[in-house]
């Protein structure tokens, strides 16, 4: 990765991304969420030799949302292998990420691990291998980032836990279909508390930094995947990461990627670098307005993507 000042390119972004920042919708539908100003905006590269650069926000911890079903997703892959696709798939949804309608035709079979119906099979099988999933969770994000004082906010998981009915409908229904092993109500607490990890946008990149770098955590040695299942994850990111947008933001940015209601988006290059980018605005998918926006900027700046 020559030639590249990434410092005077994140500086450029931030600047350039002003008009974006108070654009899109902060996420009301959970009340501690729709507190947060919508004028942060944060952005964090971390190589795979260990440099980093930011700019903004990148050391405020914010809710990573759905980026944490990432990381559950690859403690699970960890667990069973490829015998997690018998229990979810691997196509993208086409659907909202909290849609109900394709349980019914496919035999409470979600598409995807990064949906919230496939994120809840995740956790099962977190639930049935940990007495908390939750916590074990938490101490693996621990060890990818480094950071040994990261956890999940009380009161973003309360606050999800209050308002949680079409999440507790989702799991009754793959329940009915014996796709959970686990009681839905200890599922869905634990899945709440994972969604209300709080990490900053440095956090986070380090934390996926091991995607980009063929499965091994920079952060501490650890061989996290084979090359193999690194492989596969990023490609699972690249299509079905950023909810029912994957193939705009594919278009348009060009890199493996997962998103958060929460207004993250973290992003690698593999063999160079993870990216994360925050900012609480949303599009109409649930995607950070201005962070998708950002990454686009990054890319076609450094003529650096997948691409």
């Amino acid at each position: 990765m020559t030639g590249q000042n990434y410092q005077a390119i994140l500086e450029r972004i931030h600047r350039d991304i002003t008009p974006w920042r108070t654009a899109g919708r902060v996420a009301d539908y959970i009340p501690e969420l729709a507190t947060v100003r919508a004028d942060h905006f944060g952005m964090a590269i971390v190589t795979v030799d260990g440099q980093v650069y930011r700019t903004g926000d990148a050391d405020v911890r914010f809710s990573i949302q759905s980026i944490s079903k990432l990381f559950a997703c690859t403690l699970a892959f960890q667990l069973l292998g490829d015998a997690l696709w018998k229990r979810v798939g691997r196509e993208p949804s086409g659907t909202a990420f909290n849609s109900l309608v394709q349980l019914e035709f496919e035999a409470g079979k979600p598409r995807n691990p990064f949906i919230n119906a496939g994120a809840l099979v995740v956790t099962d099988v977190l639930c049935r291998r940990f007495v908390q999933a939750e916590t074990a969770l938490v101490n693996f994000v621990r060890r990818l980032s480094g950071v040994p004082d990261i956890d999940y906010d009380l009161r973003v998981a309360q606050s999800e836990l209050a308002h949680a009915e079409r999440n507790r409908a989702m799991a009754h229904f793959m329940a009915s279909f014996g796709n959970l092993e686990m009681p839905a109500d200890a599922v869905i607490d634990a899945y709440c508390r994972q969604c209300a990890i709080s990490m900053s946008c440095v956090e986070l990149a380090r934390a996926a930094l091991f995607l980009a770098n063929g499965g091994v955590s920079p952060a501490n040695g650890e061989r996290v995947l084979d090359a193999s299942s690194t492989k596969r994850l990023s490609a699972l990111m690249l299509t079905c990461g950023t909810y029912d947008a994957a193939g705009d933001f594919v278009y348009r940015v060009g890199l493996p990627a997962k998103s958060g209601v929460g207004g993250g988006i973290v992003a690698v290059l593999p063999g160079e670098f993870a990216v994360c980018v925050w900012s609480p605005g949303l599009d109409a998918t649930g995607n950070s307005l201005a962070g998708i926006q950002a990454l686009e900027t990054l890319t076609s700046i450094t003529e650096r993507s997948i691409f």
